[in-house]
């Protein structure tokens, strides 16, 4: 469906879990990936947090391919909440769900190809949470937030967009019962479905698309829910 032939596409957070089946997606279309996570890969290893790992990172890109069409911002923040997180465990999680994709955008900004598109994974955690995830949410929220600014800060340079993914098993389990009916499709989400996404964003076939959010949770953010409503019950 789509032909990436040639194109240089960068994942961050490509070494697992949707980021790899992203950069596997896009070698199977042609493209030439580049990705970075602090797990062991077959491109770069290494910390986002860190700025001079950026930069070592972005010389690698630029040095092996003179350009980048496609920058695909995945790589997951980490978790703590207000209870027992500390003040150095949600500034790092802010360095790589937020200042790492700014700063990265920034450093291949002049080498963004013509047509290119970035892609920024937010969650649906950007608009609703779980108790003790403040970190996690507020990366999220602040992703969500840079894709609308960069996309008319880079207007006619590069399209940016944002995805929300909502449950998604990375492991590709199939869910029945009370799990699957919660969501309106009637299914867990698995990595293809923001894979696909990706692909389509990145795509000519998204060419007046840019500045938005596409949640992307089979409908679950949208389910109203009432005690004793459709079967329903709140316990605790």
């Amino acid at each position: 469906m789509f032909d990436y032939k040639d194109k240089v596409v960068v994942v961050t957070g490509g070494a697992k879990g949707i980021g790899k089946c992203i950069c596997e997606e896009f070698a199977k279309a042609g493209a030439k990936v580049c990705t970075i996570d602090l797990l062991a890969n077959d491109y770069f290893t290494g910390d986002l947090a860190d700025k001079e790992t950026l930069e070592q990172f972005a010389h690698k890109v630029i040095s092996d391919y003179g350009h980048v069409d496609y920058l695909i911002h995945n790589a997951i923040p980490k978790t703590c909440g207000i209870a027992e997180g500390s003040y150095e465990d949600f500034e790092y999680a802010l360095k790589v769900g937020v200042t790492a994709p700014f700063y990265l955008t920034k450093l291949f900004m002049p080498y963004l190809n013509e047509g290119a598109s970035i892609v920024n994974i937010s969650s649906s955690r950007d608009r609703m949470s779980q108790p003790q995830t403040e970190s996690y949410t507020a990366a999220k929220g602040g992703i969500a937030a840079l894709t609308h600014a960069l996309a008319v800060s880079l207007a006619g340079k590069a399209r940016v967009n944002s995805i929300s993914p909502g449950w998604i098993d990375t492991s590709y389990k199939v869910y029945e019962g009370a799990d699957a009916v919660q969501q309106p499709v009637g299914r867990v989400g698995n990595p293809m479905d923001i894979a696909n996404m990706v692909l389509y964003l990145c795509s000519d076939m998204a060419g007046f698309i840019t500045g938005e959010n596409i949640c992307i949770d089979g409908g679950m953010t949208r389910q109203m829910i009432y005690h004793d409503d459709f079967g329903w019950k709140l316990e605790g």
